[in-house]
């Protein structure tokens, strides 16, 4: 039975914890908080976050970073992507070496533009080749409701995104395998900024046709910036692409839909974290990505609106006018 380390309890980290354990391995899952790790001991329930999910008895929790990565062949990243250099620099030494570390973040890290594969490099010195970048349309709710999902699992080396692929293959979750990295982690960073965008445009009372059409355009964005960094233009068309970009930006289960649709409504950000107590992704990952897309020529004008907005510089009314207002162009481009 593989032995696997979750360094997260937020949504998607007791989700895919489930779909570790049922798929046949041994989980310990570490909790920042230790009374969420007692909690789950005790009632194998994270109350905070996924209330309606049991875990298995293979799960168990611990505050103890060394105690969550001591014997682990398999080490599962989910915490904010913020926030994951300052956590790895905290406890990464913990980290076993030779094994599989998959990251389940979405986003780009602010200041440096480096996706989290290459954070999770640099700052734990985890080689290329054992880093793996799961991605997907996986909304945690229906993840944890055993609702049938398939997800990208991405690393430079096929046969440790085999090995990973294995390990989460649950009957109701499907992993696919492939090398573009690049690809899996732009979908699943920019799609997140897409959605608040298609969220604005809900709350602003707008329909179907506004919001597939920020969705086609947002594809467009992220195509671009994939090819400036050398992504595969057929990553984006799958489920770390495409197929992430619906869910998220349709769903409404998808914390970037609905914040956004709150800030569409008039809400401020800081308004929207205090009645939410969390902060959607592509809230902290709008700038650093569209910093990412400034420094290799690439116009994100979806992007670029939103981040204005998150900003205070722009009100989300004026969004809609920018982007309608833009020179003619062919669509290609």
């Amino acid at each position: 039975m593989t032995r696997a380390a979750v360094f997260g309890s937020g949504s998607w980290g007791t989700a895919f914890a489930a779909i570790l354990a049922d798929a046949g391995c041994e989980v310990v899952l570490h909790a920042r908080r230790r009374e969420v790790a007692e909690a789950i001991n005790a009632d194998h329930v994270n109350a905070g976050y996924l209330p309606e999910l049991v875990l298995p008895d293979t799960v168990s929790a611990t505050d103890d970073p060394a105690e969550a990565a001591r014997g682990a062949e398999l080490v599962i990243l989910a915490i904010p992507s913020q926030t994951l250099r300052t956590n790895l620099d905290s406890w990464g030494h913990h980290l076993p070496a030779g094994v599989p570390v998959v990251s389940l973040m979405k986003g780009i890290e602010l200041g440096t533009g480096q996706r989290m594969s290459e954070v999770i490099h640099e700052a734990a010195g985890i080689p290329t080749d054992q880093v793996v970048v799961v991605s997907g349309p996986n909304l945690s709710r229906e993840i944890a409701a055993k609702q049938p999902a398939a997800s990208v699992v991405a690393c430079s080396d096929i046969s440790t995104a085999e090995q990973v692929a294995q390990a989460c293959a649950a009957p109701y979750f499907r992993p696919y395998t492939q090398t573009d990295v690049v690809g899996a982690e732009l979908g699943g960073a920019v799609k997140n900024v897409i959605a608040l965008a298609v969220g604005m445009a809900e709350g602003l009372g707008y329909g179907d046709n506004t919001k597939s059409t920020i969705i086609t355009r947002g594809l467009a964005e992220t195509a671009r910036l994939g090819a400036a960094l050398g992504a595969d233009p057929a990553t984006l068309m799958g489920l770390a692409g495409v197929g992430d970009l619906i869910a998220t930006c349709m769903s409404p289960l998808s914390r970037n839909h609905s914040f956004g649709v709150n800030l569409g409504k008039g809400m401020s950000v800081e308004e929207v974290v205090a009645i939410t107590s969390q902060t959607a992704e592509g809230v902290k990952s709008c700038r650093s990505i569209l910093d990412l897309a400034a420094r290799n020529g690439v116009d994100m004008p979806i992007c670029t609106g939103v981040t204005a907005v998150v900003e205070h510089a722009m009100d989300v009314r004026q969004l809609g006018d920018q982007l309608m207002n833009r020179p003619h162009k062919h669509e290609r481009h």
